[in-house]
C-alpha cells in the first residue's frame, strides 16, 4: 500500500482489476458478486456497453471547454430531467456533496430575493449525510464528521429523525430557510421518512414559505422503484440534489430547482469549472434514458420485491444475526446483532459477497438496478451462507 496515499479511509483488503456487470473480480483473479456498486453509483453494472459506448463516442470529440459557452449536452440532460421531475432549472456538478453546495445556496439565495435575508436557519436530521464539504457536513451535523474542523457554521441546525414536534418548530422558526432531508437515509442505516410525513411537510412549506430540500443523491434515480423516492409519497420537493447514478459511474451531480425556488440564482452567483462538462453531459445523458425507461423501473421493483420476501425470511430463520429487514427498492438495509463491519468482512471472504456498511449497524444491500432474478437469487445464497457464519462465530 502506498504511503503517499492520504489515510483516510478504512479500506477493505480487496485490489479491484475489472467488473462486468453485477460481477467484480480482484487482482487475484477472485470473483465477486457486487452488491455495493460503488455505494449506489453503478446503477447499470460494471462496464455497460451503452455506457462505455457514450465515452468512447464524445470522448473523440470533445471533452471540456468551460461554460463561458453553450454546451449543448447540458441542455439536452436538463430538459430531460425537468420533463421527468417537478423541476424548471438545474445546475451540474461533479458530485453529490456538490449538488447539495448548490442547493444549499439556492435556498438562502432564495429569501434573499423574496427580502427575507435574516431566513437563513437550515435544519437536517440525525443520522443523515450530504457529503463531506463544509455546507453539506454542517447540514447534517452529525459530529463524527463535524468534530475537528472548527466551529459549527451559523445557521445549521440538527432535528432528531422522528421528532415530529420539533420539525414543527422548526418550520415555524420566521428564520428558517429550509429542511433537508433523504426521503431514504443510506448511511444512516436506511430509515425511509414515511409518505405522511413527507405530504405533511409539503403543506407546512407551502404555509410557511420554507424551502424542502431532497438529498437523493443515493435513494433516487431509480434506486427505489421510482425515478424518485419522493413519488411515493405524491408530492414533490422545492429543490433537489441528485448524483452518483446520475452518471452509472462516471462523476456527475445535479441540482434540480423549481423557477421559484431558483430566484436568487443569477448570473455570477455561482459556477464550476468541470460541472456540465461534455464528457458527463454524454454518459448522463445515456444512464439516465436507460435508468427512466419504465421496463427499468418495473424490473428494480420485481427484483426489489423477491429480495425483501427472502430477506424476511432469512430474519425468521437468524433472529440471532438479523434484528430488521428495512429500506426501499434496491436501497435495502439489514440491522445486524453482530457488528456489522465484521459481517461484511465475513460475506466477502466466505462467500465472495460484497455489501456495503451503514449506521445503526446495518449492511446495505446496493445491487444494480439490472440486477436479474437469478442474480438475486445467487445474492441470498450468499448471504444466507454469511448469516451461517456469523451464526458460527458467534457460537465459537
Amino acid at each position: 500500500m502506498s504511503d503517499h496515499l492520504m489515510g483516510v479511509y478504512n479500506r477493505a483488503p480487496l485490489e479491484v482489476e475489472r467488473g462486468q456487470g453485477a460481477r467484480l473480480w480482484g487482482r487475484d483473479g477472485t470473483e465477486y458478486l457486487d452488491c455495493v456498486m460503488g455505494i449506489s453509483t453503478n446503477a447499470l453494472g460494471h462496464a455497460n456497453p451503452v455506457l462505455v459506448q457514450a465515452v468512447k463516442d464524445q470522448a473523440e470529440k470533445l471533452w471540456h471547454v468551460s461554460n463561458i459557452f453553450r454546451i449543448p449536452g447540458q441542455e439536452a440532460l436538463a430538459d430531460a430531467l425537468c420533463d421527468k421531475s417537478f423541476a424548471d432549472v438545474v445546475f451540474f456538478t461533479n458530485s453529490g456533496t456538490e449538488a447539495v453546495e448548490c442547493a444549499l445556496k439556492t435556498a438562502r439565495k432564495h429569501h434573499v430575493a423574496n427580502g427575507q435575508p435574516e431566513r437563513i436557519d437550515i435544519y437536517g436530521f440525525d443520522g443523515s449525510f450530504h457529503g463531506r464539504t463544509y455546507g453539506a457536513i454542517n447540514a447534517a451535523a452529525n459530529p463524527s464528521y463535524t468534530e475537528g474542523f472548527g466551529p459549527p457554521m451559523q445557521g445549521f441546525h440538527q432535528l432528531t429523525w422522528g421528532d415530529q414536534a420539533a420539525l414543527e418548530a422548526a418550520f415555524d422558526n420566521p428564520t428558517t430557510a429550509a429542511i433537508i432531508l433523504e426521503p431514504v437515509q443510506g448511511e444512516g442505516g436506511c430509515r425511509e421518512t414515511p409518505v405522511e410525513t413527507l405530504r405533511w411537510m409539503r403543506q407546512k412549506a407551502d404555509e410557511t414559505g420554507v424551502l424542502l430540500i431532497f438529498d437523493e443523491v443515493q435513494c433516487g434515480m431509480g434506486r427505489t422503484g421510482k425515478l424518485w423516492a419522493h413519488e411515493w409519497a405524491g408530492m414533490a420537493p422545492d429543490i433537489m440534489a441528485v448524483a452518483k447514478a446520475l452518471g452509472g459511474g462516471f462523476p456527475i451531480g445535479a441540482c434540480l430547482a423549481t423557477a421559484d425556488a431558483a430566484k436568487g440564482m443569477t448570473v455570477g452567483v455561482h459556477g464550476s469549472t468541470f460541472g456540465g462538462n461534455p464528457l458527463a453531459m454524454a454518459v448522463g445523458l445515456a444512464a439516465f434514458t436507460e435508468i427512466s425507461r419504465p421496463e427499468t423501473l418495473a424490473h428494480v421493483n420485481e427484483v426489489a420485491g423477491y429480495l425483501k420476501q427472502q430477506l424476511v425470511g432469512l430474519a425468521e430463520r437468524f433472529p440471532d444475526v438479523i434484528v430488521d429487514v428495512r429500506g426501499k427498492g434496491l436501497l435495502v438495509g439489514v440491522k445486524l446483532v453482530p457488528n456489522n463491519r465484521e459481517f461484511m468482512a465475513l460475506a466477502r471472504d466466505t462467500q465472495q459477497l460484497l455489501v456495503a456498511g451503514g449506521g445503526d449497524n446495518c449492511v446495505r444491500i446496493l445491487p444494480p438496478l439490472n440486477l436479474t432474478l437469478d442474480e438475486a437469487r445467487l445474492a441470498i445464497s450468499k448471504f444466507e451462507g454469511a448469516l451461517e457464519a456469523a451464526r458460527a462465530k458467534a457460537a465459537a
